[in-house]
């Protein structure tokens, strides 16, 4: 068996190459979203299909860099964020676009059209949409609860499946407002790109909130009542939006300030759970420095992502790109260290589990440490060893 990447010993797997359930998710939902994509070219036309997914393309590229951006202490594996972004746009859209049509039929032939629409849109669409972004993180919280390690984990899952989800029905939302009219589609297009970036990742990412807080040491009904009250709050911000949005700009003033209260709640749960990751690196690195993996200055530069940049740019200067790379390996295996033990107060990760990650990650530690450390320098000044005044065994 071939040795373990840095990649593989920071990402937690057991083998080099992904796991097969994680690529044939990958393909479902692919799968998925093309289907949901061949859809709208069936009914929208294929012309309006195309502008419309160029129209919705950049902003949720932006979205999604920020996403990322919020994730740089501690990042998650990019094929499992890919698959929450394709189960967004891929497997949720389908199964809401089949669910959401049914209601309107089935709703439509008891109360009439308008009502149906409305019924749907406001009530049943919210309540299948939310339930089925947030079931990604339920996923995550049932097979692996250990790689959790706080809200910014879950927000970041949260936000990816729900920007795929934004973006493709967008696309809908852009090539049905072409149908009707050049004004339609633009005025269509600033409302989105203004408020829908906005709403879809506010709205999952307080499931996401519930499903942290299960998933750090909260088992049995606390688990289970933080999961259920923070789906709760992402249909209810849902709902509002959706109702609100039916009454023009007032309603949608009114859905702002429910929404806008919730981002501001989000952005101090995110700045505590900084805290909180950078805390735990100043509590558990130091168990190592006896070992000589890390050091009291290594620790104050892994506690600040500044210091982190600017000792990747000095390692690069003075040693190459190798050197800075597994200086990158290095500071990602110290946090990830950091966090295991985290997860270890926390019984969230077992034994077995435990002393795995740990020998993989101080192994890569130790072996990160010596490619960016250089040899220590030849003394200088007079050459300290004297030849003696005989020659060895006396011999000439």
């Amino acid at each position: 068996m071939a040795p373990l990447t840095p990649k593989a010993i920071i990402e937690g797997r057991t083998g080099n190459r992904p796991a097969t359930v994680l690529i044939i998710g990958l393909v479902l939902a692919g799968v998925g979203a093309l289907a949901v994509m061949g859809a709208y070219f069936y009914f929208d036309g294929a012309v309006h299909t195309v502008v419309a997914t160029i129209m919705a393309l950049p902003v949720g590229a932006i979205v999604v860099a920020g996403l990322l951006y919020l994730d740089r202490f501690e990042p998650e594996p990019p094929l499992k964020l890919l698959f929450a972004f394709l189960w967004g746009c891929g497997v949720a859209a389908l199964i809401a676009l089949v669910v959401n049509s049914l209601g309107i039929v089935v709703l439509s032939s008891a109360i009439g059209a308008a009502g149906g629409n409305l019924l749907v849109a406001s009530f049943l669409g919210p309540m299948v949409e939310e339930t089925l972004k947030g079931s990604v993180l339920l996923v995550l919280l049932w097979r692996r609860r250990d790689e959790i390690n706080g809200v910014t984990d879950c927000v970041l899952y949260a936000g990816m499946v729900a920007m795929g989800f934004a973006v493709i029905e967008d696309v809908n939302y852009f090539a049905e407002a072409m149908g009707r009219s050049g004004e339609a589609a633009l005025l269509t297009w600033i409302v989105r790109t203004l408020f829908g970036p906005v709403g879809h990742p506010a709205f999952t990412s307080a499931t996401a909130v519930g499903v942290a807080y299960a998933a750090t040491g909260r088992r049995g009904a606390k688990g289970v009542l933080a999961v259920i009250g923070g789906w709760c709050i992402a249909v209810f911000l849902h709902m509002s939006w959706n109702i609100g949005s039916s009454f023009g700009l007032p309603g949608i003033a009114v859905s702002l300030v429910f929404i806008l209260g919730w981002i501001a709640v989000l952005v101090v749960l995110l700045v505590r759970d900084r805290r909180r990751l950078i805390g735990t690196i100043q509590q558990y690195l130091p168990l190592y420095i006896p070992s000589g993996i890390v050091s009291a200055p290594d620790i104050a530069m892994l506690s600040n992502l500044r210091s982190r940049r600017l000792a990747r740019q000095q390692v690069r200067a003075r040693l190459g790109v190798p050197a800075a790379r597994a200086m990158a390996d290095y500071q990602l295996a110290a946090t990830e260290l950091a966090l295991l033990h985290a997860s270890a107060t926390t019984r969230t990760v077992t034994p077995q589990r435990f002393n795995f990650r740990q020998q993989g990650l101080t192994y890569l530690m130790g072996q990160a440490r010596q490619a960016f450390t250089p040899p220590a320098p030849l003394p200088r000044g007079p050459y300290p060893y004297q030849a003696p005044s005989e020659p060895p065994h006396g011999r000439p």
